[in-house]
């Protein structure tokens, strides 16, 4: 039985990402072809005597910083400049006594787990002070053999010796729509270049993404495979009978079933929220907007108008309803119970909001830009991101016209099922038999 481990930079994040959820994703589908599936974390703590807090530390929050030593900083400085001479990895056995967070997604789909010091913030650190990344070294005195892929879920400055090295490149949005990140786009170069030249494989989320890589990275065509995304969202949630889920909505929300609009998403320029707003309210639209995002970057002009109209309309039933964070739960009741979802995103690599709503059953509108028609197909109202009326006018329709919210919600469960885990597992075996 082949061997493939990821690593878990995204999984071990507070908040579950896009880019976990495609680990998560990548993982289950391993499961599905049959291969052992391993992840490696990079926790703040060294290696323990312990296995049982070897285990915990993967996932518990590191302790307030205490006054460094000498010693301390005079360690972690060589540890910079020896980077590139490798970083050891340790296993990690899975007792299966640890809880893992439900809002990351609980225990990831893993035969078995590694583990190394700071693991990505020090390989980060030394290829920014010397252009080289740093060799993953797995623990020779264990039982344990290394993998046979290393599936690294983004550009990373690691790399596995001895095994295959794929990486996935979700967007190149830095190089495409710089103004709407705050990315060190010098370094995001270096190392998607990096990548570029040295991976096995590399693996794109989308047409567009693949043509960004192959025109912007120089990349040689046959080395980047889409394997798109799938979903991957407990079956708990979604099985919930549709009077239930409207039943916790207005209980907890005061909101209707399929009586408002939904935008969710970290708030950052990419997602056009600014315009989303100025277009909802231009609509005249009386069914309530509720957005679920916690706070970006740059985001001050894109939440001006919103911060606005929330000072000037307060009370359970306000028309604009924001959330900085929810559970897993309420976000996909609230996904549900929605009339229709606003994305007219600038630019997207993938857009799983889109496959997310048009798989839980909610009408779409979004935008023909990046990769979001090939996400959507003809399953939603498509508009020009940058043109408010446009928006406008598509708000006006899905609220107004109940036959087309029908026709879009149909059409988005065929078109979700392009995207299937099923689906993704044969893609993700398409990619995977180029390394034979």
């Amino acid at each position: 039985m082949k061997t493939v481990c990821i690593d878990g930079y995204n999984l071990a994040l507070a908040r579950g990402t896009g880019i976990a959820t495609y680990g998560r994703s990548l993982l289950e589908a391993g499961k599905t072809l049959g291969l052992r599936t391993e992840a490696v974390f990079g926790p703040p703590f060294p290696r323990s005597l312990s296995n049982l807090v070897n285990e915990t530390n993967l996932i518990g929050s590191a302790p307030a910083s205490p006054k460094r030593s000498f010693f301390y900083k005079a360690r972690r400085r060589l540890e910079k400049h020896l980077g590139s001479y490798g970083a050891k990895v340790w296993p990690v056995e899975i007792t299966g006594e640890v809880l893992w967070p439900e809002a990351r997604g609980g225990m990831p789909a893993v035969d078995a787990l590694w583990a190394g010091d700071n693991l990505f913030h020090r390989a980060g650190r030394t290829f920014r002070d010397h252009g080289r990344p740093t060799p993953l070294k797995f623990d020779a005195n264990s039982n344990r053999p290394k993998p046979d892929i290393m599936h690294w879920t983004t550009p990373l400055a690691l790399h596995a010796p001895g095994c295959a090295n794929i990486y996935t490149i979700h967007d190149l949005i830095p190089l495409k729509a710089p103004h709407t990140t705050v990315t060190d786009r010098e370094a995001f170069i270096a190392l998607h270049k990096h990548v570029a030249r040295h991976a096995d494989q590399i693996a794109v989320v989308s047409e567009a993404t693949r043509q960004d890589v192959i025109s912007l990275l120089g990349v040689a065509p046959e080395r980047v495979t889409n394997t798109y995304q799938t979903l991957s969202i407990s079956a708990a949630y979604t099985s919930r009978p549709s009077a239930e889920v409207a039943s916790n909505l207005e209980s907890v929300f005061a909101l209707g079933w399929k009586d408002y609009f939904i935008h969710f998403g970290a708030i950052e320029p990419k997602k056009n929220l600014g315009r989303i707003v100025e277009a909802y309210l231009a609509s005249g639209s009386k069914r309530p907007l509720v957005i679920v995002g916690g706070r970006g970057w740059l985001q001050e002009d894109e939440t001006a108008l919103l911060k606005q109209t929330l000072a000037a309309d307060s009370g359970r039933r306000q028309r604009i309803r924001v959330y900085d964070y929810l559970t897993q739960s309420s976000l996909v009741d609230l996904i549900r119970g929605a009339r229709a979802l606003l994305f007219p995103s600038l630019y997207e690599g993938f857009g799983l909001p889109v496959l997310e709503a048009m798989a839980l059953g909610t009408a779409v509108l979004t935008s023909r830009s990046g990769a979001l028609p090939e996400v959507a197909g003809d399953a939603a109202i498509t508009v020009e991101a940058e043109n408010v009326d446009a928006i406008k006018m598509g708000v006006r329709a899905l609220d107004a016209d109940d036959d087309l919210v029908g026709s879009l919600t149909q059409r988005g469960t065929l078109q979700a099922s392009k995207f299937s885990a099923a689906a993704y597992a044969e893609r993700l075996q398409e990619l995977y038999s180029k390394l034979q």
